[in-house]
């Protein structure tokens, strides 16, 4: 009879291990099983639709069904992300996450209708990108030093220009100010190309700009690049020494795109998807199109790593917006 029972029991045990595996796979047994809408909060053709369609198009590959960009752009960012954020957790709806709408909207707007990190669940970082300060190279001064002069000698007639208040790049040349003691007169624009045009048209004095967007006019010599903002070297501009490097220590701006799914989306499927965008991000094709060459660095963290950046960049952007003051006409 003990026998018995001691079998009995390993029986059952067994039986429950089993349970509780095929409930873990239930979600997969049939995921995908329709389209999945992947909404990137921005407008057709720019780097955030890039990003979007890029992944997408290998989700599809991997994945067996259609995956649909649904570009809702608005509020920098912000109605695509809240559009997301109140979708069913099913696997079906995903997020181009940009670091704006997730790590900056909530510290710079009132009444943002989403939680980044109540309301999400991380799936991957995608890329990381960052800025080079860049000035005219016909400019009088020829070294971060010189424009460190000049903006504390000139204090609030300097001026430079940024895709608008918030915007990654703006908050890179407040974290400056703040850092190196200088004052400057803010330009916001509406995007990147105009804030470049007025900055190569010699409207405004310097400009904290895309690598990649950047590095063409570096290169043909109508701009001068004086640092990035990471804590790296860019491999684009291998030359360029980070402003940490400078002196500045500590200097850390970096903005990023990246996959997130509604909170509650089960872990089965968030593992899945965190898979299958791994996959893809060491593809040779989305490495061609997204990666070094535009100016990114691909990553694919896990969904944990992932969650810690955004916790650390609210925290981060909360304190620059406070310190400089920044707030939304």
């Amino acid at each position: 009879m003990r026998a018995m029972t001691t079998g009995a029991l390993g029986l059952a045990a067994l039986l429950a291990c089993a349970g509780a595996h095929a409930q873990e796979a239930g979600p997969l047994r049939s995921y995908p099983a329709k389209p999945i809408r992947f909404i990137c909060p921005y407008n057709p053709g720019g780097a955030g639709d890039i990003f979007s369609r890029t992944i997408a198009r290998k989700l599809t590959e991997f994945l067996g069904r259609s995956v649909v960009v649904d570009n809702r752009a608005g509020a920098n960012g912000g109605i695509g992300t809240a559009l997301a954020a109140k979708a069913m957790p099913d696997g079906y709806t995903l997020l181009m996450g940009n670091s704006g709408p997730l790590t900056v909207n909530p510290n710079l707007y009132r009444g943002v209708p989403y939680d980044p990190v109540r309301d999400f669940q991380p799936v991957t970082q995608g890329t990381v990108y960052w800025y080079v300060l860049v000035a005219l190279s016909a400019a009088p001064f020829k070294s971060l030093d010189d424009l460190v002069a000049a903006l504390k000698s000139k204090q609030g007639t300097l001026t430079y220009g940024s895709t608008g208040i918030g915007g990654g790049n703006h908050l890179a040349a407040e974290l400056f100010n703040l850092m190196t003691g200088g004052k400057a007169i803010h330009v916001p624009y509406t995007g990147s190309a105009v804030a470049l045009a007025s900055l190569l048209g010699g409207q405004t004095n310097y400009m904290f700009d895309t690598v990649v967007t950047a590095v063409p006019h570096i290169r043909a010599g109508r701009l001068r690049a004086f640092a990035v903002t990471a804590t790296k070297r860019s491999r684009a501009l291998p030359d360029v020494p980070t402003l940490d490097q400078l002196g500045l220590k500590g200097y850390d701006i970096t903005q990023w795109q990246a996959v997130v799914a509604p909170a509650g989306t089960p872990r089965p499927i968030v593992d899945a998807l965190h898979r299958a965008v791994v996959r893809a991000l060491r593809s040779p094709d989305v490495i061609e199109r997204i990666g070094p060459r535009a100016g990114n660095e691909l990553v694919g963290n896990t969904p944990d790593e992932f969650s810690r950046v955004i916790k650390n960049d609210l925290a981060k952007y909360a304190k620059i917006i406070k310190a400089a003051g920044i707030v939304v006409p």
